[in-house]
C-alpha cells in the first residue's frame, strides 16, 4: 500500500510540474494570445464537464422534488401516498419531507472534503450510483418508517453534489467568471420543478398500472446512472490546459487536505454573516418551495392533477429570471449584493400581498413571483462566497458548511408550511417575512464586511507594490 501511495504521489507531482511549466510558457505570450488560450481552455471545461454536471443536477433535483408532487397525487381516489402509508398526519408528512435534509446537511462539508481526497471522477460517480439506487427504493415503501428510512439514506447519498460541483469549478474559473455559470447550473436544478410537475401530471393517470399506485410509479422512471461520468471527468482532468487557469481561481488540487488552511474557513468576521444569509433565506425564501404543489392545490383553483401543472410556471419563470440576473451581473450592469437585496425586498412584498388578498388567482401569481425571487438569491451570492474563501481546503470546507446551512429549507420549511396552516397559510407567510427581513440585514452586513476586506487587500497590495518599487530604485542607485 505504501509503495502504491508513493507511486500515486509521484504521478500527481509530475502533473503539477507539467502544469507549472505550462503556466510559465503561457506567461510569455502577449495578453491577447494568453486571453484567447484561457478562453479556449475554459470552453473545453464548459463542454466536457460543466454541461454534464448541469444535466445530472437536473435529474437529481427531479428526484428530490418528486415527493412534493406525490403529496397530492390521486388524492381524489384515495390512492395518495399519505393515505397508503397509514393515513399520515400533517406532522408525520412534514417529517417525511424534512428528514432528507438532516444527513444531507450533516455530511455535506465532509463530502466536499472527500471529493478532494478521492478526486471528482470517483466521488461524483459514487454519489450518483447510490442516490439513483436509493431513490428507486422509495417506490417499495409500505409504511411511515419505510419512507423515513429511504428519505434519510437518500439525503446521505446525495450530500455533497452541489457544493462539490462549485468547488470543482473553482479550480477552472475565477469568481468573477462564475456568476453566469452558477446561475445556469442552479437554474437547471430549479427547472426540475417544471419537469417534475409535468411528469407528475402524466404519471397520475397511470394510477393502478402494474398494480402500483401513481406515487410509486413516480419514483421509478427518473433515476440515472453515470454511464459516462468517469470518462467525461477524466477527459476534463487530463486536458493540457492547467497552465492557463486564471490566477485568482482556486489552485493546488493535488495538495494534501491541509487542516491549517481548513481552520481559515471558519475564521473571519464575514463567515458568520454569509452563513446567516443562507439560514434566513433557506427558511424564509425557500420554505414554500418544499410544499408548493400542496399550497397551490389548497388555493382551490383546480384538482390535484392540474395543480401539478400549475407548479411549472413558477420554476420556468424563476429559471429564466435567474439566468437574466446572472448575465446582468456578469456584464457588470448590476452587483450581486444590490440585486440580492432588491429580490429579497420584492419577495417580502409578495408575502404581504398573500396575507392581505383572498382572491385565488392573485395569490397564485404572487406565490409564483415569490418563488421566482427565492430561486435567484443563492446563485447570485455564491461567487462572492467562493471569492471570500482562500486555499483549497478552506474553499472545500467553506463551501460545504455554507451549503449545509441552506438545508434548513428542508428541515424547517415543511414545519413552517404544514397543511394545518392552510389554506390561507397566513402564519407561514408572516414567518417568511420576518426571516427575509433577517436575510436582508445579513446581506447588507456581509456586503459591508466583504467590501471592507477588499479595501484592506487593495491597500496592502498598493503598499507592497510601492515597497518593490522603492527597492528597485535603491538597487539602481547602488549600481
Amino acid at each position: 500500500m505504501d509503495t502504491e501511495k508513493h507511486t500515486h504521489d509521484a504521478v500527481l507531482s509530475k502533473e503539477v510540474n507539467v502544469a507549472a511549466s505550462e503556466t510559465s510558457a503561457t506567461s510569455t505570450l502577449d495578453p491577447e494570445a494568453q486571453q484567447a488560450k484561457i478562453y479556449a481552455a475554459q470552453r473545453k471545461v464548459d463542454y466536457r464537464l460543466f454541461l454534464w454536471y448541469c444535466f445530472v443536477y437536473l435529474i437529481m433535483r427531479i428526484n428530490v422534488s418528486n415527493i412534493t408532487n406525490t403529496a397530492i397525487m390521486n388524492e381524489e381516489q384515495g390512492d395518495d401516498i399519505k393515505t397508503q402509508l397509514g393515513n399520515l398526519s400533517s406532522s408525520q408528512w412534514a417529517w417525511a419531507l424534512s428528514i432528507f435534509y438532516y444527513p444531507y446537511a450533516a455530511f455535506e462539508p465532509a463530502s466536499t472534503l472527500l471529493l478532494k481526497r478521492f478526486k471528482p471522477n470517483i466521488w461524483m460517480s459514487r454519489i450518483m450510483v447510490t442516490w439513483g439506487a436509493i431513490s428507486m427504493c422509495q417506490a417499495a415503501t409500505q409504511n411511515y418508517s419505510g419512507i423515513l428510512a429511504c428519505r434519510f439514506f437518500l439525503g446521505l447519498a446525495e450530500a455533497g453534489y452541489y457544493p462539490g460541483v462549485l468547488y470543482h469549478l473553482s479550480f477552472w474559473f475565477p469568481a468573477d467568471n462564475m456568476a453566469l455559470r452558477i446561475a445556469f447550473f442552479y437554474a437547471c436544478g430549479q427547472f426540475s420543478g417544471t419537469i417534475s410537475g409535468l411528469l407528475a401530471y402524466g404519471v397520475s393517470f397511470l394510477n393502478g398500472h402494474l398494480g402500483l399506485a401513481g406515487w410509486s410509479l413516480h419514483f421509478l422512471p427518473t433515476p440515472q446512472l453515470p454511464g459516462r461520468e468517469r470518462k467525461v471527468l477524466d477527459r476534463a482532468r487530463k486536458t493540457n490546459d492547467f497552465g492557463v487557469l486564471a490566477e485568482n481561481a482556486t489552485n493546488g488540487w493535488f495538495q494534501d487536505l491541509g487542516w491549517c488552511t481548513g481552520e481559515g474557513a471558519a475564521a473571519g468576521s464575514h463567515i458568520p454573516a454569509f452563513t446567516m444569509i443562507w439560514v434566513f433565506h433557506a427558511i424564509g425564501g425557500w420554505g414554500i418551495g418544499t410544499v408548493l404543489p400542496t399550497v397551490i392545490y389548497e388555493l382551490g383553483l383546480t384538482d390535484t392533477a392540474v395543480s401539478q401543472l400549475m407548479t411549472m410556471p413558477a420554476y420556468a419563470f424563476g429559471c429564466s429570471a435567474l439566468v437574466f440576473w446572472g448575465w446582468m451581473i456578469r456584464t457588470k450592469r448590476l452587483t450581486s449584493w444590490g440585486t440580492a437585496i432588491g429580490l429579497e425586498t420584492f419577495a417580502c412584498i409578495c408575502y404581504i400581498v398573500l396575507i392581505t388578498v383572498d382572491i385565488p388567482i392573485v395569490k397564485y401569481i404572487f406565490v409564483t413571483l415569490a418563488l421566482a425571487c427565492s430561486i435567484s438569491i443563492y446563485p447570485i451570492i455564491w461567487p462572492e462566497r467562493i471569492r471570500a474563501a482562500h486555499g483549497t481546503t478552506a474553499a472545500a470546507l467553506g463551501i460545504g458548511l455554507t451549503n449545509a446551512a441552506a438545508q434548513l429549507q428542508g428541515i424547517v420549511g415543511p414545519q413552517v408550511y404544514q397543511p394545518k396552516f392552510g389554506p390561507g397559510y397566513k402564519v407561514s407567510f408572516c414567518c417568511s417575512i420576518g426571516l427575509l427581513a433577517g436575510a436582508i440585514a445579513s446581506i447588507s452586513a456581509t456586503w459591508y464586511l466583504v467590501a471592507k476586506k477588499d479595501r484592506s487587500r487593495q491597500i496592502e497590495a498598493a503598499l507592497a507594490e510601492e515597497d518593490r518599487g522603492n527597492a528597485e530604485r535603491h538597487n539602481d542607485e547602488k549600481i
